[in-house]
């Protein structure tokens, strides 16, 4: 009797070996997310809401109140994929690890641009009172909301190289494909994505300001809040293409504008991305 208990008690855990190695061996690759990592580069369109910008020096304090702004885009440039040229156009670069089935954590840099409209009214409080043998004494006065013409002459003020925004964030991923009746999902799976993050701003502002030499070096100026939502295409397991809507919140309050370090600049203002991006995603290991 015992010798026939263990002939059937191996023969039950041989028979959940092979059940197990059968399941293992048809389980898709793209079932499990734990443990891949991926890499995306893509290009983005930024649109940003009015804000107060503030400047400020030994002889000078004035806010230029809503503060208008637009993008820098390049389009379908090869410079996006030009190695020695890929940092110049409007571009976003991400590298994550799910640390589960649904949730990723990564680091990232959003090279968006900003180009504060010019040559346009604007209403100003504050005062400029430079001395008499600087160019930009002509602007000398005292402003009470008083409606202004800002002139490129009087200041030019871009983060075109740009508004570099260095955020970490922690994202879900969620498997659609049922949605589209899709079986295959190692050929081809729909993801939806949601994700929150935060970071510094990295700028190197081009700004030049009541005819002062400007300054010209990367420096951190403020911090960024940001939300996505994305969709997320991945095809043979391996290259995906993902479409994100993402927005925040950005505050800058040291932002270098001259050689001169008395100088500087403080604004804070809303964000709008529309991403493309193209990467790939694979297993540490196997």
């Amino acid at each position: 009797m015992n010798y026939f208990n263990r002939i059937l008690n191996l023969g039950f855990t041989l028979l959940c070996t092979i059940t197990y190695s059968q399941t293992q061996s048809t389980l898709k690759y793209s079932t499990s997310n734990k443990g891949k990592l991926f890499i995306s580069w893509g290009g983005n369109r930024g649109a940003y809401s009015k804000s107060d910008i503030r400047f400020k020096g030994e002889d000078y304090d004035f806010t230029i109140s809503d503060a208008t702004a637009k993008d820098k885009p390049k389009g379908w440039h090869i410079d996006y994929i030009n190695p020695t040229r890929m940092t110049i156009p409007q571009t976003n670069a991400k590298l994550g690890y799910f640390i589960s089935d649904h949730y990723t954590v990564s680091i990232g840099l959003d090279h968006m641009k900003y180009v504060m409209n010019r040559d346009r009214n604007r209403n100003v409080n504050g005062y400029i009172n430079l001395p008499d043998n600087e160019p930009g004494s002509n602007y000398n006065g005292e402003f009470n909301d008083e409606n202004v013409f800002i002139s490129s002459d009087l200041l030019k003020f871009e983060h075109t190289d740009g508004l570099n925004f260095i955020y970490t964030e922690i994202a879900r991923y969620d498997d659609i494909s049922s949605l589209f009746h899709i079986n295959n999902t190692d050929k081809f799976q729909v993801n939806i994505t949601e994700g929150i993050g935060g970071g510094l701003l990295f700028p190197r502002t081009n700004t030049t300001l009541l005819q002062k030499d400007r300054y010209d070096e990367f420096h951190v100026s403020g911090y960024g809040l940001s939300a996505n939502i994305g969709l997320n295409l991945t095809f043979f397991k391996h290259f995906f293409i993902q479409l994100n809507a993402k927005g925040g919140y950005i505050d800058m309050n040291n932002i270098r504008t001259t050689n001169d370090s008395a100088d500087h600049a403080e604004q804070s203002f809303y964000f709008f991305q529309r991403v493309v991006s193209f990467g790939s995603i694979f297993k540490l290991k196997k």
